[in-house]
């Protein structure tokens, strides 16, 4: 156990697919666990074939499994399951994904599971959570985003309202599942026995959205704006984010448009009458900000000390003289792909190193082979588990 490693010596069992419990276990094989990841036989993961499909990868399967091993095996067969239970031996955390009632189905359930490894850590992940008259339902990100309100907030100037495209639930769902995982890893220190981890989608969605929530709740309706002005102006060549809400930035801001009287007028003299007359003020504001270009107004902002910044493609951010030089970006070689992908470094972690097992993802099966052998299994057995179809290896 290290910094650097701080779960070195944890054994991690995942059955969870797509990318909230994938994800959530790749956090703990980046420090330091070893994660064994269970596959169905076939495609494995369901991950693998969302979006454009590299060989046996998916950009969600790359991101999701970084630092694993794969092994695919036939859970609806008494040989699959007896494999499980052999990588289940000595385990300290066991992941699923299934909808509610799945995993008992399958018979590796908290009870179960706990009967033969007391002191294991069991995190469940589901869309709706285990109880309630949506448990059953089957849900992705998109679909906790429409019920949890987030895309009724998310409207854009058309009225609309939007899909945040970044999987932002299922990735939030990831952290507090990891770090869930981690207190009780760190609790289990005295403990005698193990712990069930309930996380779910709905939970998390709803977590990262604890202020605008709250704020609609006290508003009795959609939150109001923390000031003005502040928000996203079309300059000449693109789009600028720009936020100058105190009484300070708003005259710096003046300024630098070259409309320092605009300042004194009583509609925006303080921040309460900028916020009432946003309406007048952004039709000041939005045809002054299209004269000029970006290299001007990012001069003179910066020149200010004002927030703001260029709308950037994924592209543009990658190529930023600033993103080189901090090592944000790290490229790695990936199954499947002639060319390096990019990966973002994870924040306060060592990084990951092409060709290394934290830099790599596995396609399905890789590691059956070696992973049943480190299991107890002699090679004729391995042989024969792989001719009955009970198991697969890439």
């Amino acid at each position: 156990m290290s910094y650097d490693a701080p779960f070195s010596g944890l054994k991690v069992v995942d059955l969870s697919q797509g990318i909230a419990g994938p994800y959530c276990a790749m956090l703990l094989a980046q420090h330091g666990a070893e994660v064994i990841k269970v596959e169905g036989l076939g495609d494995g993961d369901w991950a693998r074939t969302l979006g454009t499909r590299y060989g046996s990868h998916t950009a969600f399967s790359i991101i999701g499994n970084l630092g694993k091993r794969s092994i695919a095996v036939d859970l609806k067969t008494e040989a699959g399951k007896h494999v499980v239970w052999r990588l289940l031996k000595g385990a300290d955390v066991f992941l699923e994904g299934f909808r509610p009632g799945v995993i008992k189905r399958l018979g590796f359930d908290y009870q179960a599971v706990a009967a033969r490894e007391p002191r294991l850590i069991y995190l469940s992940i589901s869309g709706f959570g285990q109880t309630g008259p949506l448990a059953e339902r089957p849900a992705m990100d998109p679909v906790l985003q429409a019920y949890t309100g987030l895309m009724n907030e998310n409207r854009g100037e058309d009225g609309i309202p939007h899909r945040v495209p970044v999987i932002v639930v299922d990735m939030s769902t990831a952290l507090y599942a990891f770090q869930a995982l981690s207190a009780a890893l760190y609790a289990r220190r005295d403990e005698s026995h193990g712990h069930y981890l309930d996380v779910s989608l709905m939970q998390a969605a709803a977590a990262l959205q604890s202020i605008r929530l709250m704020a609609c709740h006290l508003e009795g309706g959609t939150m109001r704006p923390g000031g003005a002005p502040g928000g996203v102006f079309e300059i000449a060549d693109g789009w600028i984010s720009i936020v100058a809400i105190n009484d300070r930035d708003w005259r710096s801001l003046c300024a630098a448009i070259e409309m320092p009287g605009l300042a004194d007028e009583p509609r925006f003299a303080d921040a309460a009458s900028r916020l009432a007359n946003s309406d007048a003020l952004y039709a000041i504001l939005r045809p002054a900000f299209a004269r000029r270009p970006w290299a001007v107004w990012s001069e003179r902002l910066a020149r200010a000390r004002l927030m703001h910044e260029r709308l950037n493609s994924y592209a543009d951010f990658i190529a930023q003289p600033h993103v080189k030089e901090t090592g944000v970006i790290q490229w790695l070689g990936q199954a499947g792909l002639n060319v390096a992908v990019p990966v973002p470094a994870l924040p306060g972690m060592p990084r990951q190193e092409d060709g290394t097992l934290r830099g790599t993802a596995p396609v399905s099966g890789q590691h059956t082979r070696a992973l049943l052998a480190e299991h107890g299994y002699a090679e004729a057995e391995i042989v024969t588990l792989l001719e009955q179809g009970t198991v697969a290896a890439a």
